[in-house]
């Protein structure tokens, strides 16, 4: 598996996340037939895995996971839909 960064195809998103969002970064990814939209903001980071034909499994979580961030288990939480799968990883506030 490998990530391929197509952020510049979707410049109307991230000027809109940027715009509307606490965020700091997002960018977005290719993972093969999945779509990856990785946002970071100072307290937290969100990845949304989409996909138009099947439900995202539990390894493709994992790979994106550990390729985008540094978190700890006990900071990701997964929700999982049709198709569709949400990390949010809660950042440590800096002292």
């Amino acid at each position: 598996m490998r990530l391929f960064d197509v952020t510049n195809n979707f410049r109307d998103l991230v000027h809109n996340q940027l715009a509307g969002t606490d965020a700091k970064l997002v960018k977005v990814y290719s993972l093969g037939n999945l779509t990856v939209i990785y946002t970071k903001a100072p307290t937290h980071e969100e990845i949304l895995l989409k996909s138009d034909h099947r439900n995202i499994r539990d390894d493709e979580i994992e790979f994106v996971v550990n390729n985008l961030t540094n978190a700890k288990p006990n900071q990701v939480a997964t929700i999982h839909g049709k198709n569709i799968a949400e990390v949010s990883i809660t950042l440590p506030i800096a002292q």
